[in-house]
């Protein structure tokens, strides 16, 4: 079993001494290298918890550990451990220093007092996962409340972290780039980033976490897999929180006798195939592309045959390159989910995708065969 590699232990913190504890008695241990979300309603005390394993706050009580060792409030011990443990805060506007996008987002690295070849390389791959690499020179000031969420995200990117800790990261974003910054926070967990992030989304968090922890007036009241914390109603309520779409449909279907309840979907495109009868129908194959930024995807499309099938992306390195290649795609968001869906109708479809994140795109060709709903065949290119 993996350690902890961070924790809070019996911590206690209030903003005034006169007034309510925002944390009260706290006790989270987020497992190293998992997807761990937290939940809660406004106000519960989430944003409180990030400040406290940031070493922003020190409790007034109890202790915050990082990598099993508790956490030292001394000036060099926190810039330390504050290039490997990285915040991004819900509200962008906190989080800006320097006029301009570029210097913004140097600055990061630049207190590391890394060489300026390496900020600057930096810099621009973090615009560029970002999509705001045309906006390097724009001032902070002129860009919206969206871009400068964007240049944010770029500004913790750039420093590399171990560890990820995202506010409410998709609060005030279009849909669209909400699914990116999903995307992104998948991408990183597969390179070995520890990512925690908090919500009230509760159908974002259950398609997406390993873990859950429940806050609730400062205390956490629940931690583990999602599904037991969901079979308590009255403690779903008192949290302050709904439950998952996909798992409350899952739970009726199978109070109706229409399905079993487990396995438990985590995706529409899982529960889909779970409530559907195939009737013994052929699947399509999954063509998978692995692409970096450099990939002509045109060509590979080309000489393989697959332009005809719709098709989709997913990940940092391959958005690039279509991007940067004009080439469109079906599927822009969200691309595995929807070429797998496709798949289930009978069609062969196309993801184009990182190296790296083949196991997240095919995961629900995994729950589907693994579960003996069928077999999608992959054919990774």
């Amino acid at each position: 079993m993996s350690e902890p590699i961070l924790e809070a232990r019996n911590v206690v913190y209030s903003y005034s001494r006169k007034g309510p504890k925002a944390l009260d008695n706290m006790n989270i241990s987020i497992t190293k290298g998992t997807k761990t979300a937290i939940l809660g309603s406004n106000g519960a005390g989430k944003s409180t918890l990030f400040g406290v394993l940031n070493a922003l706050y020190k409790p007034e009580k109890g202790e915050v550990r990082y990598n099993g060792t508790p956490l030292s409030y001394k000036h060099k011990s926190i810039v330390k451990m504050r290039s490997e443990v990285s915040i991004l805060f819900q509200n962008p506007n906190d989080m800006m220093f320097r006029p301009y996008v570029g210097q913004d987002v140097a600055f990061g690295p630049e207190n590391l007092r890394l060489p300026k070849d390496e900020v600057d390389k930096r810099v621009e791959e973090a615009l560029l996962t970002v999509g705001m690499e045309e906006y390097i020179k724009s001032p902070i000031m002129k860009l919206s409340y969206g871009q400068r969420k964007r240049v944010s995200l770029a500004g913790v990117l750039a420093m590399k972290p171990s560890v990820l800790i995202m506010d409410e990261p998709t609060a005030g974003l279009d849909p669209q780039m909400a699914s990116e910054v999903m995307e992104i926070a998948e991408q990183l967990h597969s390179r070995g980033v520890t990512v925690v992030m908090s919500s009230h989304d509760t159908d974002l968090v259950y398609s997406w976490a390993d873990e859950i922890h429940v806050i609730n007036r400062g205390t956490c009241v629940y931690s583990g897999i999602p599904e037991p914390f969901y079979e308590d109603r009255m403690l779903v309520q008192r949290s302050g929180l709904l439950l998952p779409s996909v798992y409350e449909m899952n739970r009726s279907l199978a109070d109706m006798g229409s399905c079993d309840l487990e396995p438990y979907p985590r995706t529409q495109t899982q529960l889909s195939v779970k409530t559907s009868d195939s009737g013994g129908k052929a699947f399509g194959t999954l063509h998978v592309v692995t692409a970096t930024a450099d990939t002509d995807i045109a060509s590979v499309i080309a000489e393989k045959n697959l332009g005809s099938m719709p098709s989709g992306a997913y990940g940092i390195s391959a958005k690039m390159a279509i991007k940067k290649q004009g080439y469109e795609v079906d599927f822009l968001y969200n691309g595995p989910e929807n070429c797998v869906m496709k798949c289930l109708a009978g069609i062969d479809s196309v993801i184009i995708c990182d190296p790296d994140v083949i196991d997240l795109a095919t995961s629900s060709v995994k729950f589907i065969g693994g579960n003996g709903y069928g077999d999608i065949n992959v054919d990774i290119i």
